[in-house]
């Protein structure tokens, strides 16, 4: 496991990111054993880490000699993205551009001689995109995401590459199933989001992490993260709790 992977999981179990209890319930409707709030990364001191975590997996995967913009889509991306930036040239040397788009175009000022969908106005002709998120569900956000850089690029008349896109964890787990009703059908496989999103895409997903990799870790160390409100190591009782959440719902 690289080091920034271990450093990223020790700091979620630290800050209490990432967590075990009972009774939790996604967005989706279904039930988890754990959640992981990236929102927990809200200083100064913490945002800095995890831009370098960003930062680790992007020079770990290749992916930094080959982009020219980081682009985090608003709201919670565009601190991911400028964190990033910042991590990359303070400890890797790489100075690159930082973007996040508009909820709405902008058509005054400096932008209005054209409607911008993007704040700081960095792209040009050929540039090299890599998105940064928190967190990757149903994928149906990021395909918003490459369509409104599709239409920045055609305002420009630009050409333009999308290089990957990454996201802090991998959950590892399927797309929700719903009755004719709309009601979440409890214990049933979806689809893979992400494979789906690569193949209809040609964009690839770089977690920093996935889900399985953080816990084995945390429980092979015996580091204390919070359980049902009280910090202690991952038990056998919640290590099996969590694998047999992924075989219900893992891809």
């Amino acid at each position: 496991m690289e080091p920034y992977k271990k450093e990223f999981a020790l700091t979620l179990a630290q800050t209490g990111a990432l967590f075990f209890d009972d009774n939790l319930v996604l967005k989706d409707g279904r039930p988890t054993p754990y959640f992981v709030n990236m929102a927990m990364f809200r200083t100064g001191q913490l945002a800095i880490k995890l831009g370098s975590f960003y930062a680790g997996m992007m020079v770990s995967e290749g992916l930094a000699e080959r982009t020219d913009i980081i682009l985090g889509p608003s709201y919670k991306g565009s601190s991911i993205a400028l964190a990033t930036a910042i991590a990359l040239w303070q400890g890797h040397g790489t100075d690159l551009f930082f973007e996040y788009d508009r909820k709405e175009a902008k058509t005054h000022g400096e932008a209005s001689s054209r409607k911008s969908l993007m704040v700081n106005r960095t792209l040009f002709d050929g540039c090299r995109i890599f998105i940064v998120d928190d967190v990757a569900t149903s994928m149906g956000t990021k395909l918003e995401l490459l369509d409104k850089i599709g239409d920045e690029a055609t305002n420009l008349g630009i050409d333009y590459e999308i290089i990957g896109i990454g996201i802090g964890v991998d959950r590892e787990q399927t797309t929700a199933v719903y009755d004719e009703a709309g009601r979440v059908k409890l214990g049933v496989k979806g689809r893979n989001a992400i494979q789906d999103f690569e193949t209809n895409t040609n964009v690839k997903v770089f977690p920093v992490a996935g889900i399985s990799e953080i816990i084995d870790f945390l429980y092979a160390e015996k580091i204390p993260i919070l359980i049902r409100g009280q910090r202690m190591p991952i038990d056998d009782e919640t290590k099996s709790q969590f694998e047999e959440y992924l075989r219900i719902y893992g891809v």
